[in-house]
């Protein structure tokens, strides 16, 4: 069990696709060579490329706050970056009664981070605290009749840095958070 889990999302062999896996490389680079301090003990950080059932069994390991870091497209400008917070109702199939709405994984493979989520609530594990980082792509490598890609285009490129310190960020505020919970749990600061 891990108090924050950071996921990078993405198919590399697709173009912009691979954000949130250069991110998550270009973030433990950079807690290796000592660039960055360390994000303390509680915190996994880890590429999960298209592997949705690895980040299934993860979540449904135990974790308090999951940060997924993934292309987004929302209309923005490639390079934009999102911080999204999705509700409950978010990962709640629209029609509860046809066993075909039902999210489960079809493949191993399969990345869709609503699905993963879906299911692990199907199963009965929970987070409470999900965001999701979002990079607007440029491209997945299909255009002039390409058939992908590796590697980013310039714009989402030049947006890895800024997603590695927001990651620090939002990384910072739930383990600050965490700490003052468990801080009340067991009366320490409160008169």
């Amino acid at each position: 069990m891990s108090a924050v889990l950071v996921a990078g999302i993405g198919n590399v062999f697709l173009g912009d696709d691979g954000f949130g896996v250069e991110v998550v490389r270009c973030l433990r680079e950079k807690l290796a060579t000592g660039e960055l301090p360390a994000l303390g003990d509680g915190v996994s950080v880890a590429d999960f490329g298209i592997r949705g059932i690895d980040l299934c069994y993860a979540l449904l390991d135990g974790v308090d706050s999951a940060i997924l870091i993934d292309t987004t497209q929302r209309g923005g400008a490639p390079g934009t970056l999102y911080v999204i917070e999705p509700s409950v109702e978010d990962a709640v199939s629209d029609e509860p009664g046809d066993p075909y709405a039902v999210p489960i994984l079809r493949s191993p493979h399969e990345m869709d981070p609503a699905k993963v989520l879906q299911t692990v609530r199907m199963l009965g594990g929970s987070c409470d605290d999900i965001v999701v980082l979002g990079c607007e792509p440029q491209d997945f490598g299909f255009e002039n009749g390409e058939e992908g890609r590796m590697g980013l285009s310039r714009a989402v490129a030049a947006a890895v840095e800024q997603a590695v310190e927001l990651t620090v960020k939002l990384v910072t505020a739930r383990m600050e958070r965490l700490s003052s919970c468990e801080a009340g749990r067991h009366g320490y600061g409160v008169k």
